[in-house]
């Protein structure tokens, strides 16, 4: 494939995953915050009958393109949410590697929709690369609820509440199939991170993609994986610059733990990476 057919073929994928073709103006409801205590109260009980009987309230608002590219947004209908920013990076880390022979497999921890799963196969088809296979680690059902005895940090996440990030893997693959890309390439880890990743058969990694949220998650996905990470790989952090997310911390304390040194870089404000040199640390 010419190099600038598969840089076309690249871009309308990352449109398409994300929505950003056609101007979709539905998002998730929230409940606003302000109005009186007693309307939010009234509100907020019914939006949540609604998601305990898997029905997901939606709004009509206009669509906005900065926070589509950027992932600032709740897309209703896209396979992703990161925006085309982080996309782009996926893109720039994998053919990296390819293009530099890193060995090793693509992984996601946290996988949603399936959407930058279904993007780092892409790239492998774009360039004819039928070595390297792609593992997406997800439970499947939404978050843990956290564990504050042994992460502490844990206490303030919320994620486990949120129905809508609890997609099935028969979803998930149906996506993975629109695009044509469910094929012997794509491996799927159902199951919490603490119980899947530790024996996974993952030999190398050349791209470690982490979206988490959680503390207890980030680190389970790094004791597990960044051992396999090759020099010259990436390590994408997808919730890095977010405040609700706790996962920062778990980045932080296992750099220090292992003496990585290499800088982390910023990807969009939000998710960030750094390329794992020769000899680094973990």
């Amino acid at each position: 494939m010419p190099p600038d057919v598969k840089s076309l073929y690249l871009d309308l994928m990352k449109k398409c995953l994300t929505r950003y073709l056609w101007e979709e103006t539905l998002k998730p409801y929230e409940v606003p915050a302000w109005g009186s205590a007693l309307k939010r109260w009234v509100k907020k009980r019914a939006v949540d009958e609604l998601r305990a009987r898997r029905i997901e309230p939606f709004e009509r608002v206009p669509f906005d393109r900065d926070a589509r590219t950027f992932g600032r947004d709740w897309p209703a209908d896209a396979e992703t949410m990161i925006g085309l920013r982080r996309l782009d990076n996926i893109q720039e880390c994998v053919t990296t590697v390819i293009r530099e022979n890193v060995p090793g497999d693509l992984v996601e921890t946290g996988v949603w929709r399936g959407g930058a799963s279904i993007f780092m196969r892409a790239v492998l088809a774009a360039y004819g690369d039928t070595t390297r296979k792609v593992w997406c680690a997800d439970s499947f059902r939404g978050l843990p609820s956290p564990n504050v005895a042994d992460y502490p940090a844990d206490k303030i996440a919320q994620w486990h509440t949120r129905q809508e990030l609890a997609v099935p893997l028969d979803v998930v693959k149906k996506n993975f199939a629109r695009y044509g890309m469910l094929d012997a390439q794509v491996e799927f880890l159902e199951g919490w991170f603490k119980d899947t990743l530790p024996n996974a058969p993952i030999d190398r990694c050349a791209v470690i993609r982490l979206d988490g949220d959680m503390y207890e998650s980030t680190m389970d996905a790094l004791k597990s994986l960044y051992s396999k990470l090759s020099p010259g790989g990436f390590l994408i952090i997808d919730d890095y610059g977010i405040p609700e997310d706790t996962c920062r911390r778990a980045i932080h304390d296992f750099r220090q733990a292992h003496s990585i040194r290499e800088p982390i870089v910023d990807i969009d404000g939000w998710g960030a990476y750094w390329r794992r040199a020769p000899g680094g640390g973990g």
